[in-house]
């Protein structure tokens, strides 16, 4: 997070003088309370500083990396999903082929009667089906899908670092969100490389999450 040089002075003030109130701050810089409201909300929102009732504001300590870190380690799955595009185990590899391009997505989750998640379907999958001479809306994507128990899956509630960490170690470019069932798992959400990036651009441009 970039801070503006009343920002800095507000913070170089706290850590100087600390525990100050607003009302002593705003008189060290010659402004109004009202004024600095705002960059002393920033200022705690980000966790430069805390603020106790009748205290006043103090300096964390923490650096802006420290913070940044703080902030990931705190990002769920659930923050960042987006929705899953599924298709049942007996659709054609065809059909598959067009939900993939009308849905521009990268990966199918595959699901049973129950709708319950039994496959995955990439690109390679669908393109290494495509290399032949069969007839592409005779043959079901339960014959060319990834099965469990080799499918990677997280859940809404895991940290979206170890997803993310799962999604490179796989080589992969999404991953099922799944909610567990009595018998399976319900798929509630896709969690893809696009996400993860969406948090590092929400970062740079804002400094906030």
């Amino acid at each position: 997070m970039e801070l503006t040089p009343r920002q800095e002075q507000i913070i170089q003030i706290v850590k100087d003088n600390g525990p100050i109130t607003g009302e002593n701050i705003a008189e060290k810089l010659n402004l109004t309370r009202a004024t600095l409201r705002p960059d002393l909300a920033i200022l705690t929102m980000s966790g430069f500083l805390d603020a106790r009732p009748r205290v006043g504001y103090f300096f964390t300590g923490k650096s802006g990396t420290e913070l940044l870190t703080e902030k990931l380690k705190k990002i769920k799955v659930k923050d960042f999903q987006s929705i899953p595009v599924v298709v049942s185990e007996n659709v054609s590899v065809y059909d598959a082929i067009c939900t993939m391009f009308l849905e521009d997505v990268g990966t199918l989750f595959v699901v049973n009667e129950k709708s319950h998640l039994v496959g995955v379907l990439s690109r390679k999958d669908l393109l290494r089906a495509s290399m032949g001479k069969q007839d592409l809306s005779e043959i079901p994507v339960h014959i060319i899908m990834t099965r469990m128990p080799n499918i990677t899956i997280c859940e809404k509630e895991d940290l979206l670092l170890e997803a993310a960490q799962k999604l490179i170690e796989k080589q992969i470019d999404g991953l099922p969100v799944v909610h567990k069932v009595e018998d399976g798992w319900e798929v509630v959400g896709r969690l893809t490389k696009t996400n993860v990036t969406k948090v590092l651009v929400n970062i740079g441009r804002d400094g906030l999450i």
